[in-house]
C-alpha cells in the first residue's frame, strides 16, 4: 500500500536547519526534527527531552566519530535543554547545538515559548555557560546587522552559508553553538490569518489594522 511518510510543513525552518554537511552526522531528539530521522539526513538515535547530546558524553570515548550536531528548539532550551548544553561542556565533548529560535513550540500547536526569551539572550547565555563559538543565521541578516546586544565574537552568516559554516564549527573543540532563527511556518500562517505579526526577537505582538 501507498505510504504517506510525515515530513515538515512547507517552508519550515527545520527544511534547512536539520540539514548536515558530507561526512557528519546528527542525534535526534524529541520535536518536529524528529521527523529528520526518516529522511536521507544521517541523523540517528534520540533520547528524551532536556537530554539534547547528553549520550554524546558517553559514546564518544569509544568511537572513532570526533564531532556531532544535535538539534535543539527554543522551547525545550528554555524549560530544560541549557541543562544538557551545560553538561556537554563540563564534559568537553566535541558537538555542535543547532538551537532553532522558531517563535512558537511548534510540535504540540504554536504556543509560546514558557517564558521571556530572544536571540540575543540565548547567545549570552551560551557564552555565559562557557561557549566560545557562537554562530547566528537568521531568517534576515539586515535585522542583525547591529550585533551590540549580543557578546562578542558572535558571528553572523547567511543561510547560503549553512554548509561551510558547519564544516568549520566540526572542528572546533568542545562544544558549538548555530542559533537558527526563522519563525515557524505553521505559526506563520496562522497569524497572518489573524491579521497579526510578531517581531520574533521581542515577541512584541503588532496590529497591522
Amino acid at each position: 500500500p501507498v505510504q504517506r511518510t510525515p515530513y515538515f510543513c512547507s517552508g519550515c525552518p527545520h527544511n534547512t536547519s536539520t540539514q548536515v554537511p558530507k561526512g557528519s552526522r546528527a542525534l535526534a531528539r524529541i520535536g518536529c526534527h524528529y521527523m529528520v530521522k526518516w529522511m536521507n539526513r544521517d541523523t540517528s538515535t534520540f533520547t528524551h527531552m532536556g537530554a539534547e547530546g547528553v549520550p554524546w558524553i558517553g559514546q564518544s570515548p569509544f568511537t572513532d566519530t570526533n564531532h556531532v550536531f544535535t538539534n535543539l528548539g527554543d522551547g525545550t532550551y528554555f524549560h530544560s535543554g541549557i541543562m544538557a548544553i551545560r553538561a556537554s561542556v563540563a564534559a568537553n565533548v566535541n558537538i555542535t547545538y543547532k538551537i532553532l529560535y522558531n517563535d512558537a513550540v511548534a510540535m504540540t500547536g504554536g504556543q509560546p515559548v514558557d517564558g521571556v526569551i530572544s536571540v540575543s539572550a540565548i547567545a549570552q547565555q551560551m557564552r555565559a555557560e562557557g561557549v566560545q563559538r557562537i554562530a547566528l543565521v537568521p531568517d534576515n541578516t539586515d535585522a542583525y546587522k547591529h550585533l551590540s546586544a549580543f557578546p562578542k565574537g558572535i558571528s553572523l552568516h547567511h543561510r547560503d552559508e549553512m554548509d561551510p559554516l558547519q564544516r568549520e564549527l566540526r572542528d572546533v573543540d568542545g562544544v558549538s553553538v548555530l542559533i537558527y532563527e526563522q519563525t515557524c511556518a505553521a505559526e506563520k500562517r496562522r497569524r497572518r490569518k489573524r491579521g497579526l505579526m510578531i517581531e520574533p526577537t521581542r515577541r512584541v505582538i503588532i496590529n497591522p489594522q
